[in-house]
C-alpha cells in the first residue's frame, strides 16, 4: 500500500460500543473525564528528562529505542535488535544510523495493526506531532523529519510536554541503591511539575538475580548497616525508605516471579539469610527468602505509610541469547500461571485486616480474576486491585478485567489506571484507551438499567482520577 497519501484520523468514537444508544452513553461519560488530569501512578520514564529539560534527539531514540512493546513485536519477525539502535548490555550500540532504524520501523508498521500499540502511536503521531499521512516505507522520512525537527523547539521540550499533556502527577521507579540524584534536580529547579520516585528494591531482594551479591554490598556501604545480619539487612531497607520518601515516594513495587510469601519466626529467618549470604542457595531457598522480604516489606509499609505494589507472574528473560546480549527489558519477559489465595495467606494473616496498610495487587494471568484476585479484593480491606498489565493493557484485556472483577471487587476495590510505561509521549494515548474503554464498561450497564447515569459519571470520574489519588496516597 502507497502510504504517502492515505489519512492518518482519529474518530472521535473510537473503543466506544457499535451499538447506537450504548454509543451515545459512551460519549456524554467520556465529555466529563477526557480532559482530566493524568495521574500517572507507576511507570518507569525516566526521570533525567524532567531533571535536564534537554531536547529528545530523534524521533529513533524517542519513540523506538524505549519502547519495548515496538521492538519486540519487530524482532518477532526477525528483525535484530541491534538494527534498530537497541543498547547492548554493555551500554555499546551497533553503528546503525537512527533514519535507518526508523526507515525499518515505517517498513514494517503494518505489523502492529489491531494492537495497542497502533492506538498509542497514532495518537502520538496525530495529535503530538500533527501528522495526517499514515506511516510506511513512503512516508518514513516525512515522520522522522516532521518528529525530530519538532523535537528541537521550546515547545517539545520534556517539561513542556508534562505540562502539555496535562500531566498532575508522574512516579518513576528506582533501584535501592539510586542516588535519585534527578528527583533532586528536579526538586530544586523550582519547576512546578511533579514527578516521584518508587522504591523497587529487587536487586537486593532477590538472591538469583544476577546483581545481587554486589549490589548486597553496595547496599550496606550507602546506609552504614551491616546488611550481612538480618536485623542490618531490614534497618537498611528502612533506611533507603526513608530516603525515597524524601523524594516524594508513596510507594514501593516488587516484581517477583511468583506471589509466595512467608512469616517466619525471627531465627528461621536469619538461618535463611545466612543460607543466603553463603551464596549457591537453593532455588526453594531464594523463592523463601524472597517471600519472607515481602513480609517484611508489608510490616514496613505499615509503619511508613508506603503503598506497596506487587508485579508478580512473569518469568524473567526467557530469551538468553537476547539477555546475553541486551541485558534486561528488552521485550523478553513471559507471563506465567499464578496463584495468590494460599501464597499471599503468611502475609495477609498478619497484615490483610490492616486498613492503614495497603496492599495493590497486579497479574498476568487472567484466569485468577474472578477466581482469586476480585475474591479476595472484595474482602480484604487492605487489598486493592492494579488495572490490567502489560499485556493485557490492551482494550480486549481493559474489559476482560472490568467483566471477571466488577461483580466481587466492584469498581472502589481497584486503583483506576496507571500505564506503567517508559514511552512518554504514550501516556496520555494509554490513559485515553482507558478512560474509553471505562466510559464503554459503563454505558453498557446505563443501557442495561443497572446504573443510572449520573451514577455512571461519577464512578468514571473516579477511575480516570480519583481512585488513583487515594490508592497511591498523592
Amino acid at each position: 500500500m502507497n502510504t504517502s497519501s492515505t489519512p492518518l484520523s482519529l474518530h472521535e468514537d473510537r473503543l466506544f460500543p457499535s451499538d447506537a444508544s450504548q454509543r451515545a452513553i459512551a460519549r456524554r461519560l467520556y465529555a466529563e473525564v477526557g480532559g482530566l488530569p493524568i495521574i500517572s501512578p507507576h511507570g518507569h520514564t525516566d526521570p533525567s528528562w524532567w531533571a535536564g529539560n534537554a531536547p529528545f534527539a530523534n524521533a529513533t531514540e524517542l519513540l523506538l529505542v524505549p519502547d519495548h512493546y515496538v521492538f519486540r513485536m519487530l524482532y518477532s519477525q526477525g528483525i535484530g535488535l541491534d538494527a534498530l539502535g537497541i543498547p547492548r548490555a554493555d551500554g555499546s550500540r551497533a553503528p546503525v544510523d537512527p533514519r535507518a532504524a526508523w526507515r525499518v520501523f515505517a517498513e514494517h508498521a503494518h505489523l502492529f495493526r489491531g494492537t495497542p500499540s497502533s492506538l498509542w502511536l497514532n495518537h502520538v503521531f496525530h495529535e503530538v506531532f500533527g501528522l495526517r499521512v499514515r506511516l510506511g516505507a513512503q512516508t518514513a522520512d516525512l515522520y522522522y523529519d516532521t518528529i525530530t525537527d519538532a523535537l528541537q523547539t521550546p515547545a517539545f521540550r520534556p517539561r513542556a510536554l508534562f505540562e502539555r499533556f496535562n500531566i498532575e502527577l508522574i512516579a518513576t521507579t528506582e533501584g535501592p541503591l539510586d542516588p535519585l540524584d534527578h528527583h533532586r534536580a528536579i526538586r530544586d529547579s523550582g519547576w512546578s511539575g511533579r514527578v516521584v520516585t518508587a522504591y523497587r528494591p529487587d536487586e537486593v531482594v532477590d538472591p538469583e538475580h544476577e546483581a545481587f551479591a554486589g549490589a548486597l554490598q553496595r547496599f550496606g556501604e550507602i546506609t552504614g548497616e551491616d546488611v550481612h545480619s538480618w536485623d542490618g539487612y531490614l534497618r537498611a531497607h528502612r533506611n533507603r525508605r526513608a530516603f525515597f520518601a524524601t523524594m516524594g515516594a508513596t510507594s514501593t513495587d516488587h516484581g517477583h516471579e511468583t506471589a509466595q510469601t512467608a512469616d517466619l519466626s525471627r531465627a528461621e529467618a536469619e538461618h535463611l539469610f545466612a543460607r543466603i549470604l553463603k551464596g549457591g542457595a537453593s532455588a526453594a531457598d531464594a523463592a523463601l527468602f524472597r517471600g519472607q522480604v515481602l513480609t517484611e516489606m508489608a510490616a514496613m509499609s505499615l509503619d511508613d505509610g508506603l503503598v506497596m505494589q506487587l508485579h508478580p507472574g512473569c518469568c524473567r528473560n526467557h530469551n538468553p541469547h537476547l539477555f546475553a546480549r541486551h541485558g534486561r527489558n528488552i521485550g523478553a519477559d513471559m507471563p506465567l500461571a499464578t496463584e495468590y489465595v494460599r501464597a499471599l495467606k503468611p502475609l495477609l494473616d498478619r497484615f490483610g485486616n490492616e486498613p492503614q496498610f495497603r496492599f495493590i495487587l497486579f497479574t498476568l494471568d487472567e484466569s485468577t480474576y474472578s477466581r482469586e484476585l476480585a475474591p479476595m479484593a472484595g474482602h480484604y480491606p487492605s487489598l486493592f486491585l492494579g488495572p490490567a498489565w502489560w499485556f493485557h493493557d490492551s482494550p480486549e484485556g481493559m474489559w476482560r478485567f472490568r467483566e471477571q472483577t466488577l461483580g466481587t471487587a466492584g469498581f472502589y476495590n481497584t486503583v483506576g489506571f496507571n500505564d506503567d510505561t517508559r514511552a512518554f509521549l504514550s501516556i496520555p494515548a494509554r490513559h485515553d484507551v482507558a478512560r474509553r474503554i471505562d466510559c464503554a464498561v459503563l454505558s453498557r450497564l446505563v443501557a442495561e438499567h443497572r446504573l443510572d447515569e449520573d451514577e455512571a459519571a461519577e464512578v468514571a470520574i473516579d477511575l480516570a482520577y480519583r481512585l488513583p489519588k487515594a490508592a497511591y496516597r498523592l
